[in-house]
């Protein structure tokens, strides 16, 4: 009986879906806005190389799996959106970064489980920001919503400038984000990137849990191979059989245990590992994938109780679903870019 219940509170807690409901809420310009972050304090990121954080962790497993690339190369992380809960200040629609309770939520989800991935391909940089609620995703609120997303975007902006500026030193780097940060990242790719000097530091950009338009950039293909540089890389994974109605035809994307943009299937075998609740426990074989037009399709998890899982949306799990083939694929196309451009 103990197993059961913790194996079904291991998936609840994965497969959960956020959904908000307030029947009232003031509208963006009526309410105050949190203060601008300053990201020359080293607080203002959550994580930094030079500060101890979540994105230094390594999964007992891997902890001999060591590369110099940290020495060499970048990662600028933007997390997904953590602020979800009814707004407990004045700042309803921009979580304030220097909200404990929500930093300390951020750093032992996304910040442990997603940006950690990419620890051992760059130095990881993740920078706090006034994210929008999840409020902003749905109606009736998205027009006001825009208006937020459009303040978080400016954060992310000046934290990526305050990077270059002061961090960078002209090294090559990665940008990955999921969901809200996968969305931020996708419009800084277009205005700071697509046919820029900028781009030839770019080694890939995972932008992840968030939809990208074929044709959204005119010099910044679609990664289609696994060692494939200057791409980017995107899916949104969903249970085979089911496609969400606001999904576009036009949107695009890669298989992360393939690396192609194809419908070829990748058995269970494919996926080198999973993480769910316990950080140090690799779950190798535990999802397929295939591609669908535009999302990733996954079968039930080979695990136990699995077969009896039904779930149609795998969003909050898009990166650790497939940890590892996504942080060898990372560490893989840095040595790539290294390799050639000497």
């Amino acid at each position: 009986m103990q197993i059961v219940t913790l194996t079904t509170t291991i998936l609840f807690l994965l497969f959960a879906t956020t959904s908000y409901t307030q029947t009232k809420i003031e509208a963006f310009g009526q309410v105050p806005q949190p203060a601008r972050p300053d990201y020359s304090k080293l607080e203002n990121w959550a994580a930094h190389p030079s500060k101890k954080d979540k994105a230094d962790k390594i999964p007992r497993p891997l902890k001999t799996e060591l590369t110099n690339l940290p020495d060499k190369v970048d990662v600028f992380f933007v997390h997904p959106t953590i602020f979800t809960e009814t707004p407990q200040n004045e700042y309803l629609w921009n979580a304030a970064v220097e909200d404990d309770k929500m930093n300390k939520q951020v750093d032992k989800t996304t910040i442990k489980l997603q940006a950690s991935i990419f620890n051992q391909a760059g130095k990881v940089y993740a920078p706090r920001y006034r994210q929008a609620h999840i409020r902003s995703f749905f109606e009736p609120y998205t027009q006001e919503g825009n208006k937020a997303l459009d303040l978080a975007y400016e954060d992310v902006k000046n934290a990526f400038e305050y990077y270059l500026k002061n961090e960078n030193k002209g090294r090559p780097f990665i940008l990955a984000g999921h969901s809200q940060g996968a969305r931020h990242l996708k419009l800084l790719l277009k205005e700071w990137f697509d046919g820029t000097d900028l781009y030839k530091q770019l080694i890939a950009a995972y932008i992840v849990g968030w939809g990208v338009e074929e044709g959204t950039y005119e010099s910044i293909p679609l990664g289609t191979e696994p060692e494939q540089t200057g791409c980017f890389v995107t899916w949104r994974t969903y249970n085979r059989g089911y496609m969400p109605d606001w999904i576009q035809d036009e949107d695009v994307c890669v298989n992360p245990l393939t690396w192609k943009a194809d419908t070829t299937y990748a058995p269970y075998s494919a996926n080198e590992g999973a993480i769910l609740l316990g950080f140090n426990i690799l779950r190798k074989k535990l999802f397929d994938a295939q591609v669908h037009g535009p999302v990733l399709w996954v079968g039930k998890p080979k695990m136990f109780l699995g077969g009896l899982f039904q779930r149609d949306n795998y969003h909050v799990g898009d990166f650790n679903l497939f940890y590892l083939n996504v942080r060898r694929n990372a560490i893989l196309r840095a040595r790539t870019f290294l390799e050639q451009n000497g």
